[in-house]
């Protein structure tokens, strides 16, 4: 059962010493894992409370909260220009799920419309920069933190065997299939760098105030990686002049030599999200998620194949 507002503002309260709670409502970030809301105290600052609802989501919550004191001491340090959650304190949980509830000083921010940014040096220039400072920070910030940590090539075998598993379901389009093994097999597309990445990036994790990135949240699946993934969501569905602004702006902000297959793997990855989803819900044998997941990739398969016959492959 989810717990109450209040009963997440009490364990606020015991998480933060002196915090005097002067009002509560749910979050809309709410999910299948954690109980989110937001608090207010007499000064009127805001607070996140997040509570998990099972062990494993408690678990990355643990793990998140030592990157996110890393994140911020490189805010401090001028390494990153966007702020993130800061915890600030956390408190014990009765019940079966067991875990801590943690409480955050809020990033103050909207957040982001991709349809509404207009292409050049305004807003898809920080998203591109905020982005490139992301895939700038040393790799020990994460590996400090006991996550996941990929070379180029264990993360193409990662990829592979994601899709062996979703061919074995029997579930997965034959021709979306083929085309993604192509493209892994292809060698040449990941001779990258791997880079610190967000892992879970998009218009909702990135927070905009006063035309600029302001901040950017949700870092539980942060490792070591392919920098393509943090840009899935922009090469799916961002306008080509807004992608072009964004990626001229990320390539100016970047050290690393030229990726020429960067865009190529951020094409790749926001069409293997679909085969992901697919997969969590044969994990979970939720029926519904399933059937979404074969919905999208029959939809996918007919945009690629059928609608435009010229349609790459690799």
């Amino acid at each position: 059962m989810p717990r109450s507002p209040l009963a997440l503002a009490a364990l606020a309260s015991v998480a933060v010493p002196g915090l005097d709670v002067y009002d509560v409502l749910r979050s809309p970030h709410s999910d299948a894992d954690f109980d989110v809301v937001i608090i207010k105290d007499a000064t009127g600052k805001r607070w996140v409370v997040r509570a998990p609802k099972r062990a494993a989501a408690g678990a990355a919550l643990e793990a998140e909260m030592g990157l996110l004191q890393a994140l911020a001491r490189a805010h401090d340090a001028g390494l990153i220009e966007f702020d993130v959650s800061r915890p600030k304190g956390a408190a014990a949980m009765s019940g079966e799920e067991g875990g801590r509830a943690v409480v955050y000083t809020e990033v103050r921010g909207a957040p982001l419309d991709l349809a509404a940014i207009e292409p050049g040096p305004g807003l898809a220039a920080s998203v591109g920069r905020a982005i490139a400072q992301i895939h700038e920070l040393p790799p020990s910030l994460v590996e400090d933190q006991g996550l996941p940590t990929y070379d180029a090539d264990e993360y193409r075998l990662r990829r592979l065997t994601e899709l062996d598993a979703g061919v074995q379901t029997g579930l997965v389009p034959p021709r979306l299939a083929d085309r993604w093994e192509r493209q892994m097999e292809n060698v040449a597309w990941w001779r990258f760098e791997p880079t610190v990445t967000h892992g879970d990036l998009g218009e909702h994790q990135i927070l905009v105030r006063e035309g600029a990135v302001a901040g950017i949240v949700d870092w539980m699946d942060a490792r070591v990686a392919d920098p393509a993934d943090d840009l899935a969501w922009l090469a799916a569905a961002a306008p080509d002049d807004v992608y072009e602004s964004i990626m001229e702006a990320y390539v100016m902000a970047r050290r690393e030599t030229r990726d020429a297959h960067l865009t190529d793997r951020a094409r790749l990855s926001s069409e293997l999200a679909l085969l992901r989803w697919l997969m969590y819900g044969v994990r979970t044998d939720n029926e519904n998620v399933v059937a979404d997941g074969r919905g999208m990739l029959a939809d996918l398969e007919a945009l690629l194949f059928d609608d435009d016959q010229s349609a790459p492959s690799t």
